[in-house]
C-alpha cells in the first residue's frame, strides 16, 4: 500500500479522475493499492439524491456544486481541509465495507490524539467528533470491491466558512469543527497530513 500526497489543490473532478485511474490500475494488475491525500479546491458535493434540501438554496452558494457518485447528502471541500482517497482491496480485507469505515475513522481519531485532540465516534453518525462537534466526514464506494472516495477532516479554520451555506451531511443542527480550533493552537494542512498518513499507513499496510 503506497500513501501519495498532493501538493496541490485538485478540482473535484480531477480528484474523481485520479481515483478512476487509480481503480482501473489496480483492477487490471498494473498498480497497487493507493491512499491519495489532498486538499480540493472550493466545491459542494452532493450525492445523487431525490432529497437534496440539504442543499438549503443552491442558487445562494457561493462555490460550485457538483453532483456525484457516492451516497449522501451536502458536504463542502475546500482549503485547509485535508480529503483521503483509499482505494483498497476489500477482498483482501474481509469483504466488509463496515469494517473499512471503522478503521477510517479509528485512523483520524489516533491522528487527533497525537495533537492532543480527543475525538470520538457518536452511535450511528459515520465521522469522527469530539463532544457534538464535527471534524471529519466519511463517505466510501465500492467497485469490484475496491474502495473509492473516502473521508475529509477539516484542520483550518479556513474550512469552516463555507459550511454555513449548506446543513452538512443532512443532519440538522451539527457544528463543523477543525483540528486546530479543538486542539486551541495552530495546525497547518502539512502538519496533520503526516500524522494522518503515519495512522493509516499503521491501519492498513
Amino acid at each position: 500500500m503506497t500513501i501519495v500526497i498532493h501538493d496541490q489543490p485538485l478540482t473535484y473532478q480531477d480528484g474523481l479522475d485520479l481515483q478512476e485511474r487509480t481503480v482501473a490500475s489496480l483492477l487490471d494488475g498494473t498498480g497497487g493499492e493507493t491512499i491519495h491525500l489532498l486538499e480540493h479546491q472550493p466545491v459542494y458535493t452532493i450525492g445523487r439524491l431525490r432529497d437534496q434540501s440539504s442543499l438549503r438554496d443552491p442558487s445562494a452558494l457561493p462555490h460550485p456544486l457538483f453532483e456525484t457518485n457516492r451516497g449522501g447528502q451536502a458536504t463542502y471541500h475546500g482549503p485547509g481541509q485535508l480529503v483521503g482517497y483509499p482505494i483498497l482491496d476489500l477482498t483482501r480485507r474481509g469483504k466488509d465495507l463496515h469494517a473499512h469505515l471503522r478503521l477510517l475513522e479509528d485512523a483520524l481519531i489516533r491522528a487527533c490524539s497525537t495533537f492532543g485532540v480527543h475525538a470520538h465516534r457518536r452511535e450511528n453518525l459515520t465521522g469522527v467528533w469530539v463532544q457534538n462537534r464535527k471534524l471529519a466526514s466519511i463517505g466510501v464506494g465500492v467497485r469490484k470491491w475496491i474502495s473509492m472516495h473516502g473521508f475529509a477532516i477539516n484542520i483550518t479554520r479556513q474550512s469552516l466558512p463555507p459550511f454555513l451555506a449548506i446543513t452538512p451531511c443532512g443532519i440538522d443542527g451539527v457544528t463543523m469543527s477543525c483540528l486546530e480550533s479543538e486542539a486551541g493552537h495552530p495546525i497547518t494542512l502539512p502538519q496533520a497530513t503526516n500524522a494522518i498518513a503515519n495512522e493509516l499507513t499503521s491501519i492498513f499496510t
